[in-house]
């Protein structure tokens, strides 16, 4: 008798090993995939940037700064993407910081506001950014999760043997939660 209860016992913590594990797994999977939203989003952004430099590039020969800070800050947020979400986060928010000042300087060229292609480039861009607000919330929302759960008793018995790690949230700055909003009509 003393030996089925032993039995039994050993049973129940192999499976409790089982679904925590498995758990923990899903829950870095869910992590894993929900930040592929956010660079999938981000890649987009970063391939309409050039296309928008290039479409504002004839008409504003005179303002290079704003395009080559804003290139600067492209490529800047391109290379963040292998350094992990805080890394990225920041050039995200200084490229965030430049395109402003791009549709700032925008607001003083009617002809360019006028342009169609800055306009379809413009709307791709806000959508795009709208994209990667809400990727940004549910990659910080899995993260809440997989952070919570390996920190919790008594998952935590086993996730840092195991090699589950605490993750990185994607934070923004306050400022760059705003969509850049500028108004290209010919008013």
């Amino acid at each position: 008798m003393g030996t089925w209860v032993v039995i039994g016992i050993v049973v129940l913590i192999v499976l409790w090993l089982v679904l925590t594990y498995n758990g923990l797994v899903t829950a870095r999977n869910r992590t894993q995939e929900a930040w592929s939203e956010i660079d999938v989003e981000l890649k987009r952004r970063h391939d309409l940037i050039p296309n928008l430099v290039n479409a504002v590039k004839g008409y504003m020969g005179f303002e290079q700064k704003v395009l080559t800070d804003v290139t600067n800050a492209r490529a800047a947020a391109v290379s963040a993407g292998s350094q992990g979400p805080a890394q990225q986060a920041a050039a995200e928010n200084a490229l965030t910081g430049t395109l402003r000042s791009l549709f700032a300087v925008v607001e003083n060229y009617p002809e360019l506001k006028a342009n169609q292609n800055v306009l379809e480039l413009q709307e791709q861009l806000t959508t795009t950014e709208n994209q990667i607000s809400f990727s940004r919330q549910h990659y910080n929302a899995t993260v809440l999760d997989y952070n919570t759960n390996i920190q919790t008793f008594p998952s935590v018995l086993i996730a840092g043997v195991l090699g589950f790690t605490k993750r990185d949230f994607f934070d923004a700055e306050p400022e760059a939660e705003a969509v850049p909003n500028v108004d290209l009509s010919l008013s």
